[in-house]
């Protein structure tokens, strides 16, 4: 995949630094982890690197790390089994089962039941410890059910969402299928060596692509 000049010189200011990042700087851009939307708002400003000549907002790479360690650590001090990932949308089906999976969690993925935790009589009622969601805008009903619960939660952002009641944002690009299969299998490995899980010398068995939502994967 090539990259655009303002790409390359973010690639060059980061080698020149030596910053250590979770994977090599050319895996996040070639995911397009970084690439936002047309609008930022407020609670989003922080994280944007820059503005392109079309008008997209473009994430720092750097900050969308540094969350990832911080949200890794923060994930694996909960009781996995109390963790769950939830995404309303697609193309997040298979990121949130596998890292599920691999981190001993619970997934969702569809639609979400009204008072899944906040009525328990319900068949499906569930206490969660903490919530990962996808996409505040499109899982916003397991947002607002957490606030009513007290439960904190951990949202990967982009630059057009609205960040209120959100405990931790992980800035990203949360509408791309390679984008979203990277930062989950990066969560998910770091998630696993935090919790003991693997060595923290080791990846996970599956490479990023096999979190990857196929066109056509229904749930």
């Amino acid at each position: 995949m090539s990259f655009d000049e303002k790409e390359v010189e973010q690639i060059t200011e980061i080698k020149k630094t030596q910053v250590e990042l979770l994977v090599p700087i050319e895996q996040y851009l070639a995911a397009g982890v970084h690439i936002g939307t047309s609008v930022c708002t407020k609670g989003m400003r922080p994280f944007i690197y820059r503005i392109r000549p079309d008008g997209l907002y473009v994430l720092d790479v750097r900050k969308i790390d540094e969350r990832l360690r911080i949200a890794s650590r923060m994930i694996a001090s909960y009781p996995l089994e109390k963790v769950v990932a939830v995404s309303v949308r697609q193309y997040g089906f298979t990121p949130v089962l596998k890292f599920a999976q691999y981190t001993k969690s619970k997934a969702i993925t569809g639609r979400i039941t009204p008072g899944i935790l906040t009525n328990p009589h319900l068949e499906h009622y569930i206490e969660p410890e903490l919530i990962i969601v996808t996409d505040p805008r499109a899982d916003q009903q397991i947002i607002n059910e957490a606030l009513k619960a007290g439960v904190p939660i951990v949202a990967f952002s982009d630059t057009d969402n609205r960040t209120e009641g959100i405990d931790l944002i992980i800035p990203a690009n949360n509408k791309g299928r390679k984008s979203l299969a990277l930062l989950y299998w990066l969560l998910a490995r770091e998630v696993s060596r935090e919790a003991g899980l693997i060595p923290r010398d080791k990846d996970l068995p599956e490479p990023p692509s096999a979190f990857e939502t196929k066109l056509g994967v229904q749930g």
